[in-house]
């Protein structure tokens, strides 16, 4: 085959060929260099921004990381309040302990009840010193669950009260156990001056905070220590007044005051019959 001699427009236009080839090349690959950048390195969102990057199709939503809580499943900030004191009674028969404590003190043969018709009722109050504490008293089985309503009621009013003693505990003496400013219900006793039974000698009345709602007649208080209880204006929390939570809760239950009495006024005095 016969020598071609070299022809300078040939070769010109394959060194041209060659370098468009590398030319598209480099180019190629930067066009794909950009586009992985662009792909890994979201920025992040300005300040105070909240509206979340669009995901495809037009949705938006911001990035989670964990479970969505719904507003019942968030957790509560409010501190927590404990719960107030709890009113606790108890009605229970009269041990043979407590009997023959009775016996011959509060209670004696001839009494109008016998002593298995009484019930000793435990209940909590609230004292004057703002605590609550654990009362006694012994009361007709047939009150017992009346009077456990109204005391009920005085402790969700948190109505003081001194104490709530038997009257054992003052030798069955009613003058000692009011001069003490105890709260108190059964005591075999008569009316003062008479021969009629008390209410009390049938576990049907109770007598709450004495010095401060004393007995008043013909101007004298009983206990005569309590002569200034006799001026209702007085303000104690302690005091019975028509019409207030203590009034209301014994009314509730049937239970008459003597503070509504005419022929005298016993402020301390609640009793099933009215007397």
């Amino acid at each position: 085959m016969p020598y071609a001699p070299w022809r300078p427009h040939t070769c010109g236009r394959m060194v041209a060929a060659v370098i468009i080839a590398v030319v598209l090349s480099l180019a190629a690959a930067g066009c794909g260099s950009g586009a992985s950048r662009s792909a890994t390195q979201v920025p992040s969102p300005s300040p105070g921004r909240t509206s979340a990057s669009p995901r495809p199709g037009g949705s938006s939503s911001a990035p989670s990381s964990g479970p969505a809580v719904t507003p019942s499943q968030a957790p509560s900030t409010a501190a927590t309040v404990p719960p107030g004191p709890v009113f606790q009674a108890s009605t229970l028969p009269l041990t043979a302990a407590m009997r023959a404590r009775m016996t011959g003190v509060s209670w004696h043969r001839g009494c109008p009840v016998a002593l298995g018709e009484l019930r000793l009722l435990r209940l909590s109050y609230w004292g004057f010193d703002h605590a609550v504490h654990q009362g006694d008293l012994v009361v007709n089985a047939s009150a017992a669950a009346s009077l456990t309503v109204a005391f009920g009621q005085l402790f969700t009013a948190r109505f003081p009260i001194r104490q709530m003693r038997v009257v054992d505990d003052f030798g069955g003496d009613d003058e000692r156990s009011m001069l003490a400013d105890n709260t108190s219900a059964f005591n075999c006793r008569l009316v003062p001056g008479t021969d009629v039974w008390a209410q009390h000698a049938y576990g049907l009345a109770v007598d709450i905070n004495p010095l401060e709602n004393p007995e008043i007649q013909n101007g004298k208080a009983d206990p005569p220590a309590a002569a200034a209880w006799a001026d209702r204006s007085r303000s104690s929390p302690a005091m019975i007044r028509d019409g207030d939570v203590a009034w209301r809760a014994f009314r509730g239950i049937g239970w008459t005051w003597g503070g509504d009495w005419r022929s005298l006024k016993d402020y301390m005095h609640f009793s099933a019959n009215g007397l």
